[in-house]
Parts: C-alpha cells; structure tokens; sequence
C-alpha cells in the first residue's frame, strides 16, 4: 500500500516524491485512502511552522501560515475553486456551459474574487487562532477537507468520461473508504475534546450544502468541484472555530 500513499502525497501536496513506476488504475483509486493521512500531515507542517513563528507578530504568522499552505499544495485546490466560481456565475445554470467554462484555463473575474476571499478569511481566522494559541482547528479544517473527497468520490457521479478523477472514481475502493471515513470521524471523536465536534458538524454540512449544489448544476462531480469543497471547507471550519472561540472552543 506504498505506492497508493505516495501517490496522494504527489498529488496533494508538492512534497517531494519518487515512484519509480507508472502507477496503476488500481493504485489511483486506493490513493483515495490516504488523503486524510496527507491532511494531517499538511497540518503537522503548517503547525510546525506557526510554533516556529512563536515570536512573530500574529498578523504576519497567519500571513505566512497561509503562503506556506498555498506552496506546500500547489494552489491544487485554489484552481479548482476558481474554475468552479467561473463556470457557476458564466453557465448560467446550462450545464453543457457550466463544465465547459470549467474546462477552460483562464480564470474569470468570480474566479479571482473567490480566491481573494478565501485567503483573506483563512488570514484572518488564522491570525485570532494564533493569538488564542489554538492550533487544532487548523490540524481538524484540513484533515476533514480531505476526508471529504473519498467521500464525495463515493456517494457522487464523476461527470466526466476522462481525466485523473474519473480514474479516481472508477477505481476507488469502496469498502475501505468507507472504513476510513469512518475511522477519521470516530477517532476524531475519541481523541479531541468534545467541544471540537462542531467543527466536524461543520464539515458534514457544508459536505452537502456543496453536493447537492453539484448536483443542481451539473448533477454530479468534477476535479474542479471536489478542490472547491476542500478550500471551502478548510475555510467554513476555521470560520466557524474563530466565531464559536468564545463559547465552544
């Protein structure tokens, strides 16, 4: 199952890796497994960094926090957001239209706005975590992200007859994603505090909010819409943990 986890780590997050053979539609699929592991392994370095920025202004850690976050995954999932911003607002509920303006490489004026939004409210949610020396939303925003797409991949048609997600798709293990979905909510239940579970509720709803939205508009998945999910669910859980602070966290 190596080669299934360097595959994730490849395709998730610009970490340095080697495979020394093409990788086979069946190793594809079980990568899925292992996104939630790359997660945690993103928040693991992110956090990292933020305790080496310990003496940093907090404004300028969460600055930074954001930066790294963006190079160590590429923009993979930014892109996404773009494309899916682009064809929501210019296909004009046509879904022929729709996946086509998600198709194509430039990004539009929604793309650009979606992006700004999206660094600007995960800056300013990671700059009051850092004050509140709170890291485990951070760890919990993108571990669950990621767990999210084996199960968007499971429970939603891959609209499109080509390309790395159909493969994906295609091939994906269902039985044992469902076991690791699972896994990853009951532990996360078992090892954090109870208060966090919110944020867990958080993710599931904003899981379905954004699915039954694809399902409207193209009736189904895209690459581009499952990076949408991680970015928008990355930044819903930190929302969401910087208002609930007061109370809950």
């Amino acid at each position: 199952m190596i080669k299934p986890f360097l595959i994730a780590i490849q395709f998730l997050t610009r970490l340095p890796v080697w495979l020394t053979a093409q990788p086979s539609e069946k190793d594809l699929g079980y990568s899925l497994l292992f996104y939630p592991l790359v997660g945690l392994i993103i928040g693991f370095i992110l956090i990292g960094l933020g305790w080496l920025l310990n003496s940093t202004p907090p404004l300028v850690t969460a600055a930074l926090l954001v930066t790294s976050w963006i190079l160590l995954t590429g923009g993979l999932h930014l892109d996404g957001l773009a494309d899916s911003a682009d064809a929501l607002i210019g296909g004009m509920s046509d879904r022929i239209k729709t996946l086509a303006i998600m198709k194509d490489p430039n990004c539009g004026p929604a793309g650009v706005v979606a992006i700004v939004l999206i660094i600007q409210l995960k800056i300013v949610a990671l700059y009051t975590l850092v004050i509140a020396g709170e890291w485990i939303p951070l760890l919990l925003a993108i571990t669950l992200a990621r767990t999210l797409l084996p199960l968007l991949f499971l429970t939603t048609p891959y609209v499109r007859d080509n390309g790395l997600g159909s493969s994906l798709a295609a091939n994906q293990p269902r039985r044992w994603s469902i076991f690791i979905i699972a896994a990853v909510f009951l532990l996360m239940f078992l090892l954090t505090d109870t208060r966090y579970l919110l944020l867990a509720l958080t993710a599931i709803i904003t899981f379905l909010l954004l699915r039954n939205m694809m399902f409207h508009r193209i009736g189904g998945t895209t690459g581009d819409t499952a990076g949408a999910l991680v970015e928008i669910t990355e930044t819903t859980v930190l929302s969401v943990s910087v208002i609930a602070l007061n109370t809950t966290i």
